[in-house]
C-alpha cells in the first residue's frame, strides 16, 4: 500500500510539472472568490448560516481531487467511452423527469437527504465527449447531410429532455455547444440556414406548448424591463442596483446593502456576480472578468497546440460551455440578457456544477500535458 501511494504521488508530481498553471491558478482563484462571497452571504442571516459555504468548501476539495485524478487519465479514455457516457447522460435526464424533484421551478434534480445532484451537468460532459469523438472521425464528412443530421439529433435529444424539465438555459447551452463544434468542423451554408429556420420553428412551438409561464414572463420582461418591476423584473432590477452601488472599490465583504438585506434573490447562485460587484466593486468584478479572460486564452492556446482532432474538439467544447455560461450569467446580472437560471462556473453555489466543471479542467490539463511532452 505504501509503495502504491508513493508511486501515485510521484506520478502526480511529475504531471504537475507540465500543468498549464495559468489556467489552474485562474480557476482556483475563481473558486476562492466564490468561497469568500458565500461566506459573506452567510453572514447576512439573523443567525449566521455558513451551510452553503461549508458545502462549497467540501465540493471544491472533492473537485480538486477529481481534477488531479482525471488529469492522470489519458484523455483518449474519454474518446473510447464517449458513447456510453453520452447515453448515461441521456438516461439520467430521462430518470430525473420521472424520479427527480422540483427545485426552483425545475424538475431537474435528484435529491438525497440534504444533497442534490443536477444530471444535466453529466449530460454536458457526455455531449462534449461524444461530439468530439464523432467530429474527429467524421468532421470532414459534414457536407453529407446524414452526418450533419446525426450530430443534430444527438444534441436535440439532450436539449429536448432538458427543455421538458423545463430548463431553457441549459438547453440553450447544449445547443450552442453543438452549433459551435459543427461550425468548427465545417458545414455548408444551407445547413446553417436550415438550423436557423429550425430554431424559429422550435421557439414558436415552445412558446405555445413547452415554455412555462415564468419563462415567458422573463422574456417579456427582458424586452420591456418596466413591465413588471416588482414581479418578474424584480431580480434584474435589484441586481442592477447592486452592481451600480459597488462603484469602484465596493462596500466591502458583508457590507453590501442589497445582498445583506436579501433584496437580491438567488444571491448564492444566479445573481452571485451582482453580490461580488456590490461588495468588491468594479475592481472585484473586473478581477473576475480578467480571470475568465485568462481561462479562455489558455483553453484556446491548448486547443491550438494539440495535434489530436478529438482533443481539439473536446477543448473547444469546454471553451464553448464556459464561454456561453459566463456570458449568459453576467449578461443577465447586468440586464443585457434575460434571466435563464444559468450559474457562473466556479463561482455560483452548486456541488455537481462545480465538480463537473473541475473534472472538465482535469481532462483539458491532460491534453496540455500530452501536448507539452510531445514537444519535448
Amino acid at each position: 500500500m505504501y509503495l502504491l501511494l508513493l508511486t501515485m504521488l510521484r506520478r502526480i508530481l511529475a504531471n504537475l510539472r507540465f500543468y498549464d498553471w495559468p489556467l489552474l491558478l485562474a480557476v482556483l482563484m475563481l473558486v476562492l472568490i466564490s468561497l469568500l462571497t458565500l461566506y459573506s452571504i452567510g453572514l447576512s442571516f439573523d443567525q449566521p448560516d455558513f451551510t452553503n459555504f461549508n458545502r462549497q468548501l467540501v465540493f471544491g476539495g472533492i473537485g480538486l481531487v477529481v481534477l488531479i485524478g482525471i488529469s492522470m487519465i489519458d484523455y483518449r479514455f474519454w474518446q473510447n467511452i464517449s458513447r456510453p457516457l453520452y447515453l448515461i447522460g441521456l438516461t439520467l435526464l430521462v430518470g430525473v423527469l420521472i424520479f427527480g424533484q422540483n427545485l426552483r421551478g425545475t424538475k431537474g434534480w435528484f435529491i438525497v437527504g440534504s444533497f442534490s445532484f443536477q444530471p444535466v451537468e453529466i449530460a454536458k460532459f457526455g455531449l462534449i465527449a461524444w461530439l468530439a469523438y464523432y467530429l474527429a472521425r467524421h468532421g470532414r464528412e459534414l457536407t453529407d447531410w446524414r452526418k450533419f443530421l446525426t450530430t443534430g439529433v444527438a444534441a436535440a435529444a439532450a436539449s429536448g429532455l432538458v427543455i421538458l424539465q423545463p430548463d431553457l438555459g441549459s438547453a440553450i447551452v447544449l445547443f450552442v455547444i453543438w452549433f459551435a463544434l459543427v461550425m468548427l468542423a465545417g458545414v455548408r451554408r444551407w445547413h446553417i440556414a436550415s438550423v436557423v429556420g429550425m430554431l424559429i420553428v422550435v421557439f414558436i412551438s415552445g412558446w405555445f406548448f413547452f415554455f412555462a409561464d415564468y419563462q415567458k414572463d422573463r422574456l417579456l420582461t427582458f424586452v420591456d424591463p418596466g413591465r413588471d418591476p416588482y414581479g418578474t423584473g424584480y431580480h434584474v432590477r435589484q441586481a442592477l442596483i447592486a452592481v451600480g452601488a459597488g462603484q469602484l472599490t465596493g462596500k466591502g465583504l458583508s457590507f453590501g446593502s442589497q445582498s445583506q438585506l436579501k433584496f437580491i434573490p438567488d444571491s448564492q447562485t444566479d445573481f452571485i456576480f451582482a453580490v461580488i460587484s456590490e461588495e468588491l466593486g468594479f475592481l472585484g468584478a473586473g478581477l473576475v472578468l480578467v480571470l475568465w479572460g485568462i481561462i479562455f486564452w489558455r483553453l484556446l492556446r491548448i486547443a491550438k497546440h494539440t495535434s489530436d482532432d478529438f482533443a481539439l474538439f473536446f477543448v473547444m467544447g469546454v471553451f464553448t460551455l464556459f464561454f456561453v455560461q459566463t456570458t449568459i450569467n453576467i449578461g443577465m446580472n447586468i440586464g443585457l440578457l434575460p434571466v435563464t437560471g444559468i450559474g457562473l462556473p466556479f463561482i455560483s453555489y452548486g456541488g455537481s456544477f462545480l465538480i463537473v466543471s473541475l473534472a472538465l479542467i482535469g481532462v483539458v490539463q491532460d491534453v496540455a500535458i500530452k501536448s507539452v511532452r510531445h514537444k519535448i
